[in-house]
């Protein structure tokens, strides 16, 4: 199992801007020193709590402070930009960080970030899926393009201004070849975008703030997805965040994580359920769909969705999750605001060489042939 990070990133409103990006850009720094697979970072437009507005922009300062860990957009909001915009960015990003480039992606589903940009009535998931076409069209063909057709919402054409002898018309490819790994977070129980996943080869990131019946609603779809196209889906190529919190004792796992009013788990959680609640969609913290919302309390969510403890405790609690979805190739260590610069950075080292380790070893035992390839890879 990998070990990658996301963060959308979450913080207090009332901290410095300038400390918070600069935090997230420490959690990456620090998980890329630990050996993480990858780093994802969210996007918003509106929210004062999540404040980073350019996925991309904020990962290219990345680049030079780290040397292993691949940096993707988590997710690039594709309402919110041309998708030739996206596509040219994307590349030269890959180009700048020598390959180590993912594109995750989404229809961007914050409201306020909609109106904004004067879509809010605008149907975002066609959007979405007319955009994705233009990025992986302009990175597949060759100049002159025509991508769409006139009157389309993205009509992606260089056709009259096509100067091959003058070096004009044409866009710059991804260093990866055909193309960087697309990834697509999920974040709604029998998800029916996942199935387009498969059918296109993205891979699915499941979301950390939903119940673990739920995350295993995801993988029947992404393979009917990939079986629809003649092909056989991986489970390594399968990505679940979850709230995890990793202590050298279980009194401050506890509290840190879930009791203590300060807990950035607990902020977090308060702010999803108020979130959750004003766009009528409470129901992805519960654990049957005709439970009253009265039922869905803070305390019963951080009990359901962070898992905290020791490393053996949190270990256990990872290789639970496993068997409940039935398998995945990454668990993805959603990143917090360090309420306690100590706790956070010491959280991500004892997932790293402590955690992992030990739920790498578990599960060589249960698939003895793979025993010697896990053994080298925590080594």
């Amino acid at each position: 199992m990998r070990l990658g990070y996301f963060a959308m990133p979450f913080h207090p409103e009332h901290r410095d801007w300038r400390e918070t990006l600069e935090e997230d850009r420490q959690a990456i720094i620090l998980a890329d020193h630990l050996g993480f697979y990858d780093a994802f970072i969210g996007e918003h437009l509106t929210d004062r709590s999540e404040s980073v507005t350019n996925s991309m922009l904020f990962l290219a300062t990345l680049i030079h402070d780290t040397t292993q860990i691949r940096l993707g957009t988590g997710t690039s909001n594709l309402s919110h930009t041309h998708p030739a915009l996206i596509a040219v960015n994307a590349a030269m990003f890959d180009h700048l960080s020598n390959g180590r480039f993912i594109l995750g992606v989404s229809p961007g589903a914050l409201p306020s970030d909609a109106e904004l940009l004067g879509i809010l009535d605008a149907d975002r998931n066609a959007m979405f899926a007319d955009s994705i076409d233009v990025i992986t069209e302009l990175w597949q063909r060759d100049a002159p393009y025509d991508i769409g057709a006139p009157g389309d919402r993205f009509h992606v054409t260089t056709q009259r201004t096509h100067a091959p002898e003058l070096g004009l018309g044409a866009v710059h490819k991804p260093l990866q070849q055909p193309r960087p790994e697309i990834v697509g977070t999920v974040v709604a129980p029998y998800s029916k975008g996942v199935l387009a996943m498969g059918a296109r080869d993205f891979h699915p990131l499941s979301a950390n703030f939903l119940l673990p019946q739920w995350v295993a609603t995801h993988w029947p779809n992404y393979a009917e997805g990939t079986e629809s196209v003649g092909r056989t889906a991986d489970r390594a190529d399968w990505r679940v965040a979850r709230t995890i919190f990793v202590a050298d004792d279980e009194a401050t796992a506890r509290s840190y994580g879930r009791e203590d009013p300060a807990s950035p788990y607990r902020h977090y959680y308060e702010k999803m359920l108020r979130k959750m609640a004003m766009g009528g969609r409470l129901n992805l913290f519960k654990s049957r769909q005709d439970q009253p919302d009265s039922d869905v309390t803070l305390d019963s969510t951080l009990d359901s969705l962070v898992i905290a403890g020791t490393p053996q405790s949190v270990a256990e609690q990872i290789l639970d999750l496993n068997r409940q979805v039935g398998g995945f190739g990454e668990i993805v260590y959603a990143g917090m605001d360090w309420v306690d610069d100590r706790l956070g950075r010491r959280s991500m080292e004892l997932i790293a060489n402590e955690v992992l380790p030990i739920v790498n070893a578990e599960l060589a035992k249960q698939v003895p042939e793979l025993a010697a390839d896990v053994s080298e890879a925590v080594s």
